[in-house]
């Protein structure tokens, strides 16, 4: 197994993140993504190029014979579940009315028993 797979490897596993993520994230097959990882194939320039990019890092950060000694972890307060990017303008427009109905929810529901009540 290569340096750069080996170190990739102890990012995946310290950052928790998974490989069908990074399947997705850099667009190589989650197959072949498999035997790299395992190194039961043999990456490519190209791969270490898409890999680094999709975990926002360099090559030459995988490269780098003190990887052990590297500390690249998040705080617990900023980790996520996962990345699926940035919001569009109406994502962020929807979770913005959501949150503001989540903060309501009591008169929200109390309305709604009112609503239910009431007789025509």
């Amino acid at each position: 197994m290569s340096l750069f797979v080996s170190n990739f490897n102890n990012y995946l596993t310290t950052m928790k993140i998974k490989q069908n993520y990074i399947s997705k994230k850099s667009g190589i097959d989650e197959n072949k993504l498999s035997r790299i990882l395992n190194g039961k194939q043999d990456e490519t320039g190209n791969d270490m190029d898409l890999l680094s990019k999709a975990v926002g890092q360099s090559v030459q950060f995988f490269l780098n014979e003190d990887f052990a000694s590297l500390s690249f972890s998040i705080p617990q307060t900023q980790r996520i579940a996962f990345y699926a990017g940035n919001p569009s303008k109406e994502q962020t427009n929807f979770a913005n009315k959501l949150l503001d109905m989540m903060e309501n929810i009591d008169e929200v529901l109390s309305a709604k028993g009112r609503f239910l009540k009431t007789e025509f």
